[in-house]
């Protein structure tokens, strides 16, 4: 068939805002049954469904049985809020499902999917709960809890994070560990004597300076034995993170020692070991609990699955020799070793929606399980990314995934070029993959370039760029998103006159700096972002508060004129450019005001701009309604402030200030 000449901006295309969320999951968390001896033929998974309004769900698939079942009754929501941002929220022993409920952050237990859910803890203590297992030889559930009772009274500013014991028949709850501001990764020796975690303390994050603690269990397992408590591993400049326990009682974590995340072994002895040293990173950031990036085989500890860039490993431990698992996709998730070689985790690539897989490690066979997202659209609508690098300020080198326009039905006339959207991740220290997202191909379908930036501060590169947005926050973050767009509107790749950016939350920082602080940008649009640095310290949640210490300075008469000077909201004045704004109005992280305040002060200016506040979402919108008309309304945004006349005649927004 021939192709429609129409300019860019103004293509017709069958990926919709509702196609991105119908019948769309995400995946969040990976489990076998931890019960020693127990015949893992079940592997259960948990998943957050736009449809249902942003609920977690628990499911499980048995190895012999074609119809995955549900767990989760309908008023139930599996889902943890320990630092905010959760995961960790459930675990399996002995056929029972443990989880945290959403609305009341109680642990419970489900014996079966029919079966109700029964509660073991105890309610209106305001305690959350993430990060559990359940030992065989204490029968105790060991955990992380983070109390907000005194918060509640208005007697302390920040909740308490411990490391507990829990006794799922009395409720008895024991702290094991305590004192530090963080607490993550409580890990039980098989033989149940010893207990490992990792912790760390303001100012840090996870990916800065943490440490790796060890301590012998009481014979109950509710008591840490006195004195026996000690560091192993981490400390300052170092980042460590995911003990697990071999079945021989070493201890294998993550490291950045080299620089690199890399994986190593803790022996008894107290020797440290490299496992596979490689100028890559094996892990990543852990914003949330519960994404292991490896795995130890259950029955002899022999082998390893880990990551490694955008590859799958099998390590033999003893002999370092390792081979490549091939499963023709660029990222693995969640990565979960069961019995006689199989491996359960997430995969995606460029062409295909993350799905959780059996992977055989032994006859490479794999096998899908459940989908993210199931399409029959044709291929020509969907843009493959390329590797794009530039050169950016201070002599330094950017990194991103550039999607060029693409739809088999249109061809833009001859001699024009394509608007650009920059996308900004969160985080900062986020990362963007090149899986495939249907909220980038909905714009280059559309006749829109993408360009994915991973800006200095990214993890995936190493510590040394990791860390090379500590004090530079919307400085280098925005030099790299100014200067990628830039070079490609040199390169003739794009129009330099239809140059746009967006980003949630940090990225939404980012790209309010950019509109505020460069003149690069014609429009962009801020989801949940932040525009008052000063009002962000004041107000966010306990396990960020520090975060922009490093990020900026730590807060002071003395460096609040720093802060001002990176709010985009005190440079209003220097705004020429539209703004759209979209936010959820019971956002703990980033409040909602941050964004009226905005929103006031560039409708004041006489500027396009328009505010869409969510009622019931938080940070990030869960809702599939919500989701949709996020997407729907930035593209609508952008192609009237670029004069396009979008495809799509069913959307509208009410954008103030709107010349044409």
């Amino acid at each position: 068939m021939s192709k429609t000449t129409a300019p860019y901006g103004t293509w017709k295309s069958p990926i919709s805002s509702k196609l991105a969320t119908e019948s769309s999951v995400r995946f969040q968390e990976i489990r076998l049954d931890q019960k020693p001896g127990f015949v893992a033929e079940t592997v259960f998974w948990s998943e957050l469904r736009f449809d249902e309004g942003g609920r977690y769900v628990v499911c499980s698939l048995n190895k012999n049985e074609k119809d995955f079942k549900v767990w989760t009754p309908k008023d139930f929501n599996a889902r943890t809020k320990v630092h905010e941002y959760g995961g960790g929220a459930f675990f399996v022993y002995d056929g029972a499902v443990y989880f945290s409920n959403f609305s009341d952050q109680q642990m419970y237990v489900q014996k079966s999917p029919d079966s109700s859910p029964e509660a073991i803890t105890p309610k209106d203590c305001n305690w959350r709960y993430a990060d559990g297992s359940l030992c065989s030889k204490t029968g105790k559930i060991y955990c992380i809890r983070e109390d907000h009772s005194l918060v509640e009274k208005k007697k302390a500013k920040e909740p308490q994070n411990t490391v507990v014991s829990i006794d799922p028949v009395t409720q008895k709850q024991t702290v094991l560990a305590s004192g530090c501001d963080f607490y993550s990764s409580p890990r039980f020796s098989p033989d149940g004597k010893k207990l490992a975690w990792i912790q760390w303390n303001h100012p840090n994050m996870p990916w800065d300076n943490t440490s790796l603690f060890v301590a012998e269990l009481s014979s109950t397992g509710d008591e840490i034995v006195p004195g026996t408590a000690k560091q192993v591993a981490g400390g300052e400049g170092v980042s460590v993170m995911q003990p697990v326990w071999t079945p021989d009682n070493n201890l294998l974590y993550i490291g950045d020692q080299t620089g690199w995340w890399n994986l190593y072994q803790y022996s008894p002895d107290g020797n440290h070991q490299n496992l596979l040293p490689c100028e890559a990173d094996v892990g990543g950031c852990q914003w949330v609990f519960g994404r292991p990036d490896f795995s130890v085989e259950p029955s002899d500890g022999g082998t390893v699955i880990m990551k490694r860039k955008e590859e799958i490993l099998k390590l033999d431990i003893k002999t370092k020799e390792y081979k490549k698992l091939e499963t023709n996709c660029t990222s693995h998730n969640m990565l979960t070793f069961g019995q006689n070689g199989e491996l359960y985790c997430e995969v995606g690539s460029p062409t295909k929606f993350p799905c959780i897989v059996q992977l055989n490690t032994l006859s490479g066979e794999i096998k899908e399980l459940r989908v993210s997202k199931s399409l029959s659209l044709d291929k020509g609508y969907f843009s493959v990314p390329e590797n794009y690098t530039w050169k950016t300020s201070d002599n330094d080198v950017c990194y991103g995934y550039l999607y060029t326009p693409q739809n088999k039905d249109y061809s833009a006339p001859e001699g024009t070029l394509p608007p650009l959207l920059v996308k900004a991740h969160g985080g900062p220290t986020g990362y963007s993959s090149n899986t495939i997202a249907l909220g980038i191909q909905y714009f280059t379908s559309r006749g829109f370039a993408v360009l994915d930036v991973n800006y200095r501060g990214s993890f995936g590169f190493g510590t040394a760029y990791r860390n090379k947005l500590k004090t530079k926050w919307g400085i280098y973050d925005v030099d790299d998103c100014s200067s990628g767009a830039q070079a490609l509107a040199e390169e003739g790749r794009v129009d330099k006159n239809c140059l746009c950016i967006d980003g949630g939350s940090a990225g939404g920082y980012t790209t309010l700096a950019c509109l505020a602080f460069r003149t690069v940008f014609k429009a962009g649009a801020s989801h949940y972002g932040i525009g008052d640095l000063e009002a962000l310290v004041r107000d966010t949640h306990k396990f960020e508060s520090r975060y922009i210490d490093n990020l900026i300075a730590p807060y002071s008469a003395e460096t609040v004129k720093i802060y001002k000077e990176r709010s985009p909201i005190n440079y209003v004045d220097q705004l020429n450019c539209a703004m759209a704004f979209f936010q959820g109005d019971e956002d703990k992280i980033v409040l909602p005001n941050q964004a009226e305040m905005m929103y006031e002060a560039v409708m004041a200016k006489g500027l396009p701009t328009v505010l869409v506040m969510f009622k019931g979402e938080q940070h990030g919108f869960r809702k599939a309604e919500n989701i949709q008309k996020a997407l729907d309304g930035e593209f609508y945004f952008f192609a009237k402030v670029f004069g396009f006349e979008p495809a799509d005649k069913h959307i509208s927004l009410d954008i103030k200030n709107l010349k044409n």
